[in-house]
């Protein structure tokens, strides 16, 4: 058994693409080896800013002999009169074996030729040479470069290879027009404080030789060093540090041998609001600011870079590191005084030189649809006095024309809170200028205050529609103007909330208010509109309900419908109610409450398919005969059906129905198969309607809850 190394030298690579690259080999070099009959002991993966490594333990010298079947040509065609044609000579010939070797087997079309034969396992080396190039020009990315005249494409130029059998060369070439990289042992140490090539003796050494020429190639130990270095940088200052995980990890791909390094900016800067300071620090300059304690937006004048340079001149390093960020804070400063000159409404008219998209007209003609929008959700809602809302509304993205937005485009949102409140808004007003933006992506937390959440649902339902409306619907991985997040982001506001917003009026008013507005740009019908948005939003939910609520795919089905428009329907005019209803429908199957009325809802609500009864009605006095009943189960079943009804009437209590449903069982499990059973489909046409409205009854009681059909026995 031996060890192979590969390393790839480059010259810097993006952050991170180290991490992409070698998620991607992690898939894909145990499956090729799989696929040639390779089976390593393990597999280790490395990666720098300077390098890509992977390192094989365990791989056999050559592959196992392998044994194939092959199937030939009909026996017919093969043998005539015994004797070979040449169609079993040419087979024979093809497949390196004597014409007595083959067999003749039957199959399901008749008698064929087959051949066992045994494929000589390839050495490993030659395995290698093959797949080394397939692994590394397989890799995908972005901004991938082409350098000296060919057409060999990576994120930066290729530099140097290593390949190591054990302690030998694996001889492979990397061609790219008049360039080409050779493999050796040869590698390359830290920048600067290990210029000189090394030489790697053994495959099993590569780890350990890198260690000693300043190389920390171990992705995770990289970055738990970053860590703990700066979290005891930032407790000698009497601090904590900020150590956001996107930022850590970036930083621990920008380095190969880390040192933590200690800044200081002047005091005076922390007068800017924290969530400035922390951008400047975080998004452009790759620090670490440090807070005065945990759970505080109190900084205190520090931060802490991972420096890939020498530890001796770290003094100088952080010399550097403050001017740099002394001028990005006094660049935050002018901008945030400067800003603030202006109360936050006068940039409105600002907003009408911004485009929201080129048919939709300016950001400030968006901005008169959300006031509209919200005004409609505030009216629905019975919201008494939606002032603050309103006016969050009218200034929710005059901030977009800042100078410190326009700068931090990432603090949209947060400087329209701290403007507003200088400008003399509300506290109010001020929280849900920030509000309306989130969640900003997966995980991210949800608007708390009403004003904030319905200026969110305005904002994401004014851009659905109006996207919609011009026919750009979201295709595949093409989304460009976040409409599925939009849409989720819409829907958990309504579920965290408890909101009782019904969504299917809400879209229907939008979309006809935008249909008479852009009467000139619409693309679909206003139905097609507005069913495409139907069904976007039932995805949403579906994919919500399943993935982040982990409700069972059928109970999701039986609670949103297949093919059923009332179902349908129901789950937009009450998104609040069907979130309830599946996570009650789980419980109930995970309490095992489900299988003791599945059976007799479910039989029910077959045979009543087979009738007229309108699925509205839950009232057995309207619809079921008395006089027409033949045994005592079917008065039993209606007294039961009595019983039901007066206990759930004008009530949404699905614990009560479920109770009842299950108290009702044994009366129905008479009427089928009891001694006074009977036989719904009776040749008598008045008897089998009158049974089937029984049935159609109870069934629609059940479907206050979900569509039993849709369930799957468990």
């Amino acid at each position: 058994m031996a060890t192979f190394l590969l390393e790839v030298g480059t010259e810097e690579l993006p952050a991170n693409f180290v991490d992409e690259a070698l998620t991607q080999w992690r898939s894909r070099i145990p499956q090729s080896l799989t696929e040639h009959y390779l089976t390593p002991e393990e597999i280790e993966f490395y990666g720098t800013p300077r390098r890509l490594a992977v390192l094989i333990w365990g791989l056999p010298d050559r592959q196992p002999d392998q044994e194939e079947e092959v199937k030939g040509p009909p026996a017919q065609a093969a043998f005539k009169d015994g004797q070979p044609t040449k169609a079993a000579i040419g087979f024979a010939q093809k497949q390196g074996v004597e014409v007595s070797a083959l067999e003749i087997r039957p199959t399901e079309k008749g008698e064929f030729v087959f051949v066992r034969k045994t494929i000589v396992g390839q050495p490993t080396t030659e395995i290698l040479k093959t797949l080394i190039p397939q692994w590394i020009t397989g890799l995908e990315g972005k901004r991938f470069m082409r350098w000296a005249e060919g057409d060999l494409r990576f994120p930066r130029p290729i530099r140097w290879l290593v390949t190591l059998l054990d302690s030998e060369v694996l001889p492979l070439e990397l061609v790219n027009a008049s360039q080409s990289c050779r493999s050796d042992r040869h590698s390359q140490g830290h920048r600067v404080l290990h210029p000189q090539p090394i030489t790697i003796p053994h495959a099993e050494e590569y780890v350990k030789t890198l260690d000693a020429a300043c190389v920390q190639v171990n992705v995770d130990k990289r970055q738990a060093l970053i860590e703990q270095q700066v979290k005891t940088a930032a407790s000698e200052l009497g601090g904590v540090a900020v150590i956001n995980p996107d930022l850590l990890r970036e930083v621990t791909n920008l380095v190969e041998y880390p040192t933590a390094v200690v800044g200081k900016f002047d005091a005076e800067f922390l007068e800017l609001p924290s969530e400035v300071i922390v951008t400047e620090m975080e998004s452009h300059q790759r620090y670490f600011p440090v807070l005065k304690q945990a759970n505080s937006d109190e900084l205190l004048p520090y931060f802490i870079t991972a420096s890939n340079g020498d530890p001796a001149k770290s003094e100088i390093i952080a010399a550097g590191n403050e001017r740099v960020i002394r001028a990005r804070l006094s660049d935050g400063k002018f901008f945030f005084d400067a800003d603030r000159a202006t109360p936050l409404e006068g940039f409105l008219p600002k907003l009408e030189t911004v485009t929201f998209q080129e048919s939709l007209g300016s950001v400030r003609a968006k901005v008169d649809r959300i006031v509209q929008i919200a005004q409609q959700i505030a009216t629905q809602l019975q919201i008494k006095q939606p002032q603050d809302i309103q006016r969050a509304a009218l200034l929710c993205k005059a901030d977009l024309v800042t100078q410190m937005v326009g700068e931090f485009p990432e603090l949209q949102g947060v400087m329209g809170q701290k403007y507003a409140l200088t400008s003399g808004e509300s506290a109010a007003v001020a929280n849900a200028i920030f509000e309306h933006y989130l969640p900003r992506g997966a995980g991210d937390r949800l608007p708390e205050t009403l004003p904030g959440q319905i200026v969110g649902l305005a904002d994401r339902l004014d851009t659905l529609v109006s996207i919609f409306g011009l026919g750009m619907v979201p295709s595949g991985s093409s989304d460009p103007f976040a409409l599925r997040r939009a849409a989720t982001a819409i829907v958990n506001i309504l579920w965290s909330a408890d909101l009782p917003l019904n969504l299917e009026a809400v879209l229907q008013q939008v979309t006809s208010d935008f249909a008479q507005a852009f009467a000139k740009v619409i693309k679909p019908s206003l139905a097609e509109l507005q069913q495409q948005l139907r069904e976007f939003f039932l995805q949403r939910i579906r994919t919500l309900l399943q993935d982040d609520r982990q409700i069972d795919y059928d109970l999701v089905n039986a609670v949103l419908g297949e093919n059923d428009p009332e179902y349908t329907e129901r789950a937009l005019v009450n998104p609040i109610d069907v979130r309830d209803r599946a996570l009650f429908l789980q419980a109930i199957r995970n309490d095992g409450r489900l299988a003791t009325i599945y059976e007799t809802v479910n039989r029910a609500s077959r045979l009543a398919a087979q009738g007229d009864l309108d699925t509205e009605q839950l009232d057995p006095t309207k619809v079921v005969k008395p006089n027409l009943f033949q045994k005592s189960s079917e008065q039993a079943f209606y007294d039961a059906l009595g019983q039901l009804h007066q206990q759930m009437q004008g009530q949404q209590d699905y614990q009560k129905l479920v109770a009842a449903l299950s108290q009702i069982a044994p009366t129905v499990s008479q009427f089928f198969d009891g001694a006074e059973s009977v036989l719904v489909m009776d040749p008598d046409p008045d008897i089998k309607r009158n049974r089937l409205n029984l049935l159609g009854v109870l069934r629609n009681h059940a479907r206050l809850l979900a569509d039993f059909g849709a369930i799957v026995k468990s």
